[in-house]
């Protein structure tokens, strides 16, 4: 099943790309995207189409930042509906609810994750579009929003605690300085954001419970998110769960809050089982981390729940045919070919 996200994800893109230098109608007709989509914020696209775009854009451009400039201006009302039920919640926490519950509305292929334990929240996002596509652009664009949303309800000179990305750092962190201040980190396990646990009790001084019911009613009338099949909520609570080594069929039930014999059921049912759920997220993850990046392979093992590189090796290659060194290496000879084209050019 496609992935989908509204239109207004690529709000202020044509902004951001003309600033940059870029034709932006050009670059969506490049990516399979209509130059109408800008006008219809509630128009479901391929996200697909959106992360190769940003991407495309971000390459083409030279800026590294792409997708967090794009995030700079946002504001709730992007959200449509369920941003007006966000922006009049009575408490930060009431309004991430909010956000969980209705996120395959706004971006199916995006997976939100708010942990509390010690007193700190860990709020984590992973986007999974399917195939090798890089996502560095449409992570940084999701994590920016968050950052907005929290700022609504913190104020705008508030701060986490840390801001951590899976990708490596850009040549220039300036943008990322600018819109998360100096706690970002990069090369990290996960992607999120860590506060104290009280920031998510901060109550909104400006929160409207009359606003709130008429947006509940809105959603409810006209945008009750669909039913989704046991298959995406077990995909989306691997991707999150299994850099941390807690994503047994057990651990990943008890998040779903249903038993173990549960989940194994309605899978058959789908024609589906949890070991090949398992296996299709290592496989985006291991194209990700294996193919866009240089972390370490004893690092990207961790990252794919495996206990041991040996086990991550042998698995890498009865699913690509070789080991992840071979692909690095012929990574390498690929873009030192692309470098010499470039230059005898």
């Amino acid at each position: 099943m496609a992935q989908l996200v509204r239109a207004a994800s690529l709000t202020h893109y044509s902004e951001v790309a003309r600033a940059v230098g870029l034709d932006p109608l050009r670059m969506l007709a490049d990516a399979g995207l209509g130059p109408g989509m800008l006008r219809e914020p509630d128009l479901k696209i391929p996200a697909e189409r959106v992360g190769r775009l940003l991407e495309a854009s971000a390459a083409a451009s030279g800026v590294e930042s792409f997708g967090l400039r794009m995030a700079e201006s946002r504001q709730l009302s992007n959200l449509g509906p369920v941003g007006l039920l966000i922006r009049d919640q009575p408490t930060l926490r009431d309004s991430l609810a909010v956000l969980v519950r209705y996120q395959v509305l706004l971006n199916s292929s995006l997976s939100l994750m708010v942990e509390e334990a010690a007193g700190v929240v860990v709020i984590r996002e992973e986007v999974m579009v399917g195939g090798a596509q890089p996502v560095r652009q449409s992570i940084e664009l999701a994590l920016g929003v968050m950052m907005r949303l929290l700022r609504q309800f913190l104020g705008a000179g508030w701060h986490p605690r840390r801001v951590c990305f899976a990708h490596p750092p850009p040549r220039d962190a300036g943008t990322h300085l600018r819109v998360f201040g100096p706690c970002v980190e990069f090369d990290h396990d996960f992607n999120g954001i860590v506060c104290a646990r009280a920031d998510l009790d901060a109550r909104n001084a400006s929160a409207d419970p009359a606003m709130a019911r008429y947006a509940q009613q809105l959603l409810d009338a006209t945008a009750e998110p669909p039913a989704p099949t046991i298959a995406q909520d077990v995909r989306r609570t691997v991707l999150l769960l299994l850099p941390s080594g807690r994503c047994s069929i057990e651990q990943v039930a008890e998040h779903l809050g249903v038993v173990c014999r549960t989940v194994q059921r309605r899978l058959a049912d789908e024609g589906s089982s949890f070991s090949s759920l398992v296996n299709d997220v290592r496989v985006e993850l291991a194209t990700r981390h294996v193919i866009e990046t240089d972390r370490p392979l004893t690092d990207v093992a961790l990252l794919l729940g495996f206990s041991a590189p040996s086990g991550f090796s042998r698995w890498y290659h009865g699913q690509f045919g070789c080991s992840p060194k071979q692909s690095r290496a012929e990574r390498g000879a690929i873009r030192r070919a692309a470098r010499g084209g470039r230059a005898a050019g």
